[in-house]
């Protein structure tokens, strides 16, 4: 639980270099498809040839991804989604939501596609969502691209401060204002950083608020993943971390790279960057994951 706070709570940067030029492209018109218990996603695609199917994070959407689809669909079929409760997805909330349950959306999904083996790039959350595919569907996954998830490690104990912030956002969602419950987790780390935000891009973050509700009234908000698990992951990963980001995040990446096998994994900081790498500086993390893929 600890980790979803920290994630969560680096949302503000990451939308609002969103707005450089590098990122910027016309957003396409999304399609959808059904998937296991009648769960609805919509996702773009452009070019042809293996799938790259990226998974964005916490208060995210598929147009997360949208200044990344051209670069990649020179090569690839690049494919972006929203995973279950964000924009503009209308699924009923179910209780016990998890990067589990994710990942299970996201293996049916690629089933429902007929993608084959795919290259899965996760951002943060969409990291966590990613690695679960890994170890319980390998079967769909040809290489896993994970930009900092923040994983919980079998053992691990919850912070009570972070508990505390938890709750003040869940009563909010019960009050029936999803925007408090936003406010309360982007204020945490300044108040009066929410009203600060340009409003296009707080309607962009509460527009996914219900993603933030199904995780903060989850009693398995984080599931733990053991590490005996992690050792055994036999597809090529490439860990992408940013040079400036917290040191929460980067003891995540110290050990995901000292489990990981030595072989088939590879690790690239990114420069002059934090969390919200793939908006700050996209070009040095698409070039990145393309050299990683390159004859793979």
């Amino acid at each position: 639980m600890r980790h979803v706070l920290r994630q969560i709570l680096l949302v503000v940067p990451l939308l609002a270099a969103a707005a450089s030029p590098a990122m910027a492209e016309e957003t396409t018109e999304p399609r959808r498809v059904t998937v296991g218990d009648g769960i609805e996603l919509h996702y773009t695609e452009r070019g042809k040839g293996v799938a790259v199917v990226f998974v964005h994070g916490t208060l995210g959407d598929y147009s997360t991804w949208d200044g990344q689809l051209g670069p990649f669909s020179e090569t690839y079929r690049a494919v972006a989604y929203s995973r279950r409760y964000n924009f503009p997805n209308t699924n009923t909330l179910q209780p016990k939501h998890s990067a589990v349950v994710e990942a299970e959306d996201l293996a049916a999904f690629i089933k429902k596609l007929d993608l084959g083996k795919v290259h899965v790039v996760g951002h943060s959350y969409g990291g966590y969502v990613a690695l679960f595919l890994a170890v319980k569907h390998p079967e769909f996954v040809h290489t896993l691209t994970l930009a900092e998830p923040p994983i919980v490690f079998a053992g691990e104990r919850v912070e009570e401060s972070k508990e505390r912030l938890v709750k003040r956002a869940r009563a909010a969602f019960e009050k029936g204002d999803p925007e408090i419950a936003v406010r309360t987790i982007v204020d945490s780390t300044r108040e009066g950083t929410f009203d600060k935000i340009p409003e296009g891009f707080r309607n962009r973050i509460t527009r996914n608020a219900k993603e933030l509700e199904a995780l903060v009234t989850s009693e398995d908000m984080y599931p733990p993943l053991e590490r005996e698990v992690i050792r055994k992951i036999a597809v090529p990963v490439l860990l992408l971390s940013g040079e400036k980001s917290p040191p929460s995040h980067k003891a995540v990446d110290d050990e995901l790279e000292r489990l990981l096998p030595a072989k088939s994994r590879k690790r690239v900081i990114i420069r002059d960057a934090d969390h919200g790498m793939w908006f700050q500086l996209p070009e040095a993390c698409r070039k990145a994951v393309l050299e990683f893929l390159r004859g793979k």
